[in-house]
């Protein structure tokens, strides 16, 4: 065993103690996003000559949001004049960096869509389906070369106690219509190979698995294919009206606009509203060096499933397509989650991006769950914000009567759900028949979260209630079950 001492990027100190083992398997990692760590990763360019001053559509954010609003609105409209302003490189945050998990679902799951939606919950179920279709579909229309896989993703548990609360939300699943199986311990060993699995359910129809960089770099140039004009290192620094139009004031100029669609995620944004609904949560991942056969046969893994724990505090993992990339090289194993992290007053900062503590639980974490892979290295180190919201699904507004849109809130399933929140951005601003806008889904907002320090104190509390709710079999103590009164409660 060996304990490190480090400081926190907060000032805090924390005492580490870390099992050889795994100091092993991370220490030479690179603090650096595998997926966009890449030779062919494009570089991020300013567009030749000065500043376009006039648009018609000026879309702030060029990950997943940003790109699909942008695409969207040039195939309702190819003679539209689109603009998308990014601070730094397409797909060089949230989108670039996240597990690669791209969900049907548009509510966060169907169980918090029943707590939330209940009378909506088919249709919202259904649009979600064909939003998943609509990614595919892009996809192969452009040619983006993202791995896009119908691969499905399990659900384990990994504690005896986790497999009642499996089969309810199973038979929920079943009931509105998913192609979901039960896998008993054999069966969901014989899928993918840990000690650790008691059971699980293979979710068969509504998950995807993306490289989520490629799937950025590849909007984008679908986009600039339309005549979209793209600009990198290109912040914003302010909105208000000017007449009929919106003045978008950036670091480089100002572009007047007759609409605007905000995508800019966790990240600070003018309208203040925004920054009263969202909190900042960092996310941490690993990546393994490439599997060998040998590797690859003692945990089995054939059919490519993205997997997550059922744990409040839950493992997300899923295989790479190295294979396709790099013309030969085995997958590799992407393993991320657990230990959501906020910092004390929204505070973003790509210091936090990595948290020695953390990456080191999830190294032994692995390392619990696949005792055969015992030796391997893991590569790449990072992490990245999530824009959470009090009720853990995508929510919509607009600002400066009427010209301006937004979506935020995705909690973590934005992959998929980030083309359903455009297309709503895009029907505010255009399309005020679009029954869409009917949806009690996207005409209630979510409840703010309150100012600091409350904010902290509530989310500190909450991370570590659920941390308590795992180690004593589940059952959810008393700051938890007010949570659940109130609505405000949150179950992974």
């Amino acid at each position: 065993m060996q304990t490190t001492v480090r400081i926190e990027p907060n000032g805090s100190v924390s005492a580490v103690t870390v099992d050889a083992r795994v100091l092993a398997t991370i220490q030479d990692a690179r603090p650096a996003v595998f997926w966009l760590d890449r030779p062919d990763a494009p570089t991020p360019e300013l567009p030749e000559g000065p500043l376009d001053t006039q648009a018609d559509l000026v879309v702030v954010g060029a990950g997943y949001s940003g790109l699909w609003a942008a695409l969207q609105a040039a195939e309702d409209d190819p003679d539209r004049r689109i603009v998308v302003i990014e601070a730094d490189a397409v797909g060089s945050k949230a989108s670039g960096r996240n597990g690669g998990f791209c969900s049907a679902s548009i509510t966060h799951g169907i169980a918090n869509g029943i707590e939330r939606f209940p009378d909506e919950l088919d249709r919202l179920q259904q649009l979600g389906r064909e939003n998943l279709d609509g990614i595919e579909a892009a996809v192969a229309r452009y040619g983006i070369d993202c791995g896009f896989e119908r691969t499905g993703a399990i659900e384990v548990a990994t504690a005896p106690w986790q497999l009642d609360g499996l089969r309810e939300a199973m038979d929920v699943e079943v009931a509105h219509g998913e192609d979901v199986v039960w896998l008993e311990r054999d069966a969901v060993r014989a899928e993918v190979d840990s000690p650790t699995y008691h059971g699980g359910y293979w979710h068969r129809s509504g998950e995807a698995m993306v490289d989520p960089a490629r799937l950025a770099w590849g909007l984008a140039d679908a986009c600039r294919g339309h005549g979209v004009t793209i600009y990198e290192r290109t912040a914003l620094t302010g909105l208000e009206r000017s007449g009929a139009a919106v003045a978008v004031q950036t670091d480089r100029g100002t572009i007047r606009a007759s609409a605007v669609v905000i995508a800019t995620n966790a990240f600070p944004s003018p309208i203040r509203r925004i920054r009263r609904l969202i909190a900042p949560v960092y996310d941490h991942v690993l990546a393994t060096e490439p599997l060998t056969e040998e590797q690859l046969d003692a945990i089995g893994w054939r059919n490519r499933q993205g997997i997550s724990d059922a744990t409040n505090l839950f493992h997300y993992y899923r295989l790479t397509d190295d294979a396709r990339a790099t013309g030969g090289e085995g997958p590799r194993i992407v393993w991320g989650g657990y230990d959501a992290v906020y910092h004390f007053a929204n505070r973003i900062d790509e210091s936090l991006e990595q948290r020695d503590a953390t990456h080191h639980i999830l190294a032994r974490h692995f390392l619990d769950t696949f005792p055969q892979l015992e030796g391997i290295r893991f590569t790449h180190r990072w992490g990245g914000v999530i824009d959470t919201c009090t009720r853990f699904a995508v929510s919509f507004g607009t600002h400066l009567d009427g010209r301006v849109a937004y979506a935020v809130g995705y909690t973590g399933l934005g992959v998929g759900a980030t083309r359903f929140g455009a297309r709503v951005c895009l029907d505010l601003l255009y399309n005020p028949d679009s029954p869409l806008l009917e949806l009690d889904f996207v005409r209630r907002s979510p409840l703010p979260f309150p100012p600091e320090p409350l904010r902290w104190i509530g989310i500190s509390l909450t991370r570590k209630a659920l941390e308590r709710a795992d180690r004593n079999g589940g059952r959810r103590g008393l700051w938890l079950r007010t949570l659940d009164a109130v609505g405000l409660g949150f179950d992974s």
